[in-house]
């Protein structure tokens, strides 16, 4: 009985053992509807029933080039009104190591409805060679707010650079709003992207890529725009931006549409039709609006195979035409808010604009882009007021902070923390890896980081509570989720002797 024993007591310690060898060292941080803000959670249940998800490291997919928000004149007119401390608190925020450390930003060329009034780079009609461009109009407010969030990121942040038009006496139709390029401007307007990059590097500032019109499509003529076909966009890319910027001597990103995923096939099998269209374009860029709820995952798949080894970037979301709720955070979780589309999306469309919290607008398409292969998401404005803007359209939208500036107050709404959630664990050159999962009701992405972390985002917007077990290399670590959650898991390195 006694030797018995002794062999139940050295199966023991040896079960016992291999679970404390074989357990995950993980950090764990989650945003929620009870109240958690990237909040570290350490204890865990051991009962109950779990899911699995088990992640594969060796299946590899994108590399991912970042995650952030965009400087527009907006943001950066509102900041200027801001006492220093809260300006330096939002910028840290967005930018500093214990903030978002946003990696991916866009801005905008050219005045756009985040603007207080409409301008151009090149006013002086006529004036073909561009020979009075100036970028006066940013040096008050978007030029500071770069070279601030500059000082304060530690690894640095990519800018991509959309006009939204260009200025009225190049257009066939005279105005900010609609129209297209003269033929005899293509010149011109190539020469206009060049400048600009010289333009900012002088201020310190470099341009890593273009777009090269935000929504060609057009937005019905109600603020910035300039129309382009495929065909015609490719054209002007193939004959005059790309030899012109490659002529003098800008190694700068190239991405063509910029506009919603429902037409993205369209656009891919021209841009990427044949060696000749393909040459100048580093990727493509896509929107959300046409849904903030549906993905398009066969689109975005499409988009890929199309062009295996190019960008596929969000280049804009936001939750739009809605006024931001006030220091409400129940707001940004619940089904109540309604998707920009719900007035007026035509019926055999209403499926795509349900009333869906902004919170799991977010998460779930992020997650669903990352797992389709697109390698950045941007966020649209990084500060609004109150009112959801200044906007000169009076085009109200959301953003992730809220301040108002009569009062000098700030307001960190969920969907900030819901955006770091991914651009502070998820680093510029990590690539994804595949995983399998057993709850289909939960949402996942995982990426393994260049420092050999692996980062799993899970998202959890059912309103029960969650356990769920993580498996990889034959090691595991069981974790709980609330409802409404999300969450970073951060995986560290098996150490080896």
């Amino acid at each position: 009985m006694k030797t018995f024993n002794l062999i139940k007591s050295i199966i023991l310690f040896v079960l016992l053992t291999a679970c404390t060898q074989n357990q995950l060292d993980v950090e764990v941080y989650e945003t929620s509807a009870n109240g958690n803000q990237l909040s570290p959670i350490s204890q865990f249940s051991t009962n109950g029933t779990t899911s699995k998800i088990k992640l594969q490291p060796n299946q590899k997919f994108q590399t991912i080039t970042g995650f952030g928000g965009s400087f527009t004149e907006a943001s950066a007119h509102l900041l200027n009104q801001l006492g220093d401390e809260n300006r330096k608190k939002i910028i840290d925020a967005y930018f500093g190591k214990d903030g978002a450390k946003y990696s991916l930003t866009r801005t905008h060329m050219n005045s756009c409805d985040f603007s207080v009034s409409n301008y151009s780079y090149a006013p002086v009609e006529g004036d073909t060679e561009l020979e009075n461009f100036t970028i006066e109009e940013d040096r008050d407010d978007i030029i500071p707010f770069i070279k601030e969030a500059m000082a304060v990121s530690q690894d640095g942040f990519k800018i991509l650079a959309s006009p939204w038009t260009a200025p009225p006496w190049m257009k066939d139709n005279k105005d900010w709003r609609g129209g297209k390029l003269l033929p005899e401007y293509h010149d011109t307007w190539a020469l206009f992207f060049s400048k600009y990059i010289n333009a900012y590097k002088s201020e310190g500032i470099d341009i890593w890529g273009f777009t090269v019109e935000n929504e060609p499509l057009g937005n019905d003529s109600n603020w910035e725009s300039m129309h382009y076909t495929p065909e015609e966009m490719t054209h002007f890319v193939q004959n005059y931006l790309g030899p012109k910027l490659e002529k003098d001597g800008h190694e700068v990103k190239i991405l063509g549409y910029d506009q919603n995923r429902e037409h993205l096939n369209e656009w891919v099998d021209e841009m990427f039709k044949d060696e000749a269209s393909s040459k100048y374009y580093d990727g493509t860029a896509i929107h959300w609006y046409a849904s903030t709820f549906e993905v398009f995952p066969e689109a975005l798949q499409y988009a890929h195979e199309k062009a295996p080894t190019k960008h596929l970037i969000q280049s804009e979301a936001c939750v739009d035409a809605e006024v931001p709720k006030w220091r409400d955070d129940i707001w940004y979780w619940s089904k109540e808010a309604t998707d920009w589309g719900w007035d007026w999306a035509p019926e055999d469309q209403k499926h795509l604009h349900p009333k869906y919290a902004p919170v799991n607008r977010y998460a779930r398409d992020i997650i669903g882009c990352l797992n389709n292969w697109v390698d950045g998401w941007i966020d649209w404005n990084m500060v609004l007021d109150k009112q959801g803007g200044p906007n000169w359209f009076e085009n109200w939208c959301v953003a992730p902070v809220i301040v108002d500036p009569e009062k000098d107050e700030v307001y960190f709404t969920p969907l900030y923390y819901t955006l770091t959630h991914f651009s502070r664990f998820i680093r510029p050159g990590a690539v994804r890896i595949g995983f399998e999962k057993t709850d289909e009701d939960i949402l996942v992405t995982a990426a393994e980081n260049p420092d050999g972390t692996i980062a799993m985002v899970v998202f959890n917007e059912g309103l029960t509570s969650k356990s769920f077990e993580i498996e990889m290399d034959e090691s595991s670590q069981r974790i709980d989720i609330n409802a409404q959650a999300i969450q970073t898991i951060v995986i560290k390195p098996t150490q080896t002797n």
